[in-house]
């Protein structure tokens, strides 16, 4: 009994197979069937390849929502040399709630000589490729995607480490370091003089300073917004102005995106920014006013991005594969099965022609186009 119901399972079995081996003896190959098959699987094999670059492939999702968090501070990370002495120079952060930030609470000033603002072979470089870099995020967004990525992977992106051998007394000042401020819109600035507390919100010592030494000529070596994030590249970063008055301002107008970070390497929440650039001389005569200085300007957007690296799922590869194998076979076996038929139907109508009915005469004067069924030489 086991072995009869085995058998009937077997017979279902083979009953319910989907696909019949035909007999070798019944299967003709051809030149041409080798040749498709030739180039299926040439083509196969190239696909194949290019998918599972692709698999190996990541790309990144942005998504959108609003910002809740507003009680946080925001932190500024700062790395700006000025072509001025520091005692003569101070820095500070005004917010729009009058909070005042003292560069005190976080900030260095280290005097360096003018020879810090000129570049080594090593530094001119870095400051090339970077300004290439940044032409190139102008045009191409899609590059921004790759810094991504290549976060943390700070050997090619961060700075050559620089030092003042020079001998001359310093008569230049880098401003470095970091600030935490309240997350609304503020000013951060590098003006004449020391800030000092005011009722109404503050004021710098510049009545001390000789106008002669007004000089805000700089370099901004980093800006960056949030959690600092080696290997990425901010706008700012590279950026060198040269003053041509004594009473030049120099505006940057900074919007703030805050940035949730999650690749396969690092999860971090920091901040992009964009910048527009204005510079004009303080001329109260022509109607130009304002206060000499470096100032840049920033608010706050309230939408946060969530920028999220993704990878394809192994089992979506493996379906993309199985359908570029059964389309190609599918494909290559439609084409070969027409192509047999036209070279067929060609073949047929030459050999037709080939066999055109040829006129024979006949004994009472007439012809007959049909081909003559016995030849002169045929004896009866």
């Amino acid at each position: 009994m086991r072995r009869l119901n085995r058998k009937k399972t077997l017979n279902l079995m083979k009953e319910l197979d989907a696909f019949p081996k035909v007999p070798e003896s019944y299967v003709e190959t051809s030149a041409s069937g080798g040749t498709v098959s030739l180039i299926a699987f040439t083509t196969i094999a190239f696909l194949t390849i290019m998918e599972f670059t692709v698999y190996r492939d990541t790309w990144m999702k942005y998504e959108y929502e609003v910002d809740k968090d507003f009680t946080s501070k925001l932190r500024i990370n700062i790395d700006i040399t000025v072509a001025m002495r520091c005692q003569y120079v101070g820095a500070d952060v005004l917010d729009l709630a009058e909070t005042m930030v003292a560069s005190a609470d976080g900030l260095i000033y280290e005097p360096v000589s003018d020879s810090y603002l000129l570049f080594e072979k090593e530094i001119d470089l870095y400051l090339m490729m970077l300004q290439l870099i940044q032409s190139r995020l102008q045009e191409e967004h899609s590059l921004q995607d790759v810094i991504f990525k290549s976060a943390f992977k700070s050997a090619a992106t961060a700075m050559p480490p620089r030092e003042d051998n020079s001998l001359q007394s310093p008569d230049a000042c880098r401003i470095h370091g970091h600030l935490y401020v309240n997350k609304v819109a503020g000013n951060f600035h590098i003006t004449v003089g020391k800030a000092i507390p005011h009722p109404r919100g503050h004021a710098h010592l510049a009545a001390l300073v000789s106008h002669e030494s007004y000089n805000f000529s700089h370099r901004i070596d980093h800006l960056s917004f949030g959690e600092l994030i080696p290997g990425i590249i901010n706008p700012l970063d590279g950026t060198e102005k040269i003053a041509s008055d004594h009473n030049q301002m120099f505006q940057y107008f900074i919007t703030i995106v805050p940035t949730k970070l999650h690749t396969y390497k690092i999860s971090a929440e920091t901040h992009q920014f964009s910048v527009t650039e204005r510079e004009r001389v303080i001329n109260h005569a022509a109607g130009s006013h304002g206060v000499s200085g470096i100032f840049m300007k920033y608010d706050i957007s309230s939408l946060m991005v969530t920028v999220t690296e993704e990878h394809m799922p192994f089992w979506q590869f493996l379906v993309r594969l199985c359908g570029i194998i059964g389309g190609i076979f599918s494909t290559t076996g439609i084409l070969h099965g027409f192509g047999r038929f036209v070279a067929e139907v060609i073949f047929c109508r030459f050999r037709l022609s080939s066999y055109r009915s040829t006129s024979v005469p006949l004994p009472d004067g007439h012809t007959s186009n049909h081909l003559p069924l016995i030849t002169d030489n045929s004896t009866h």
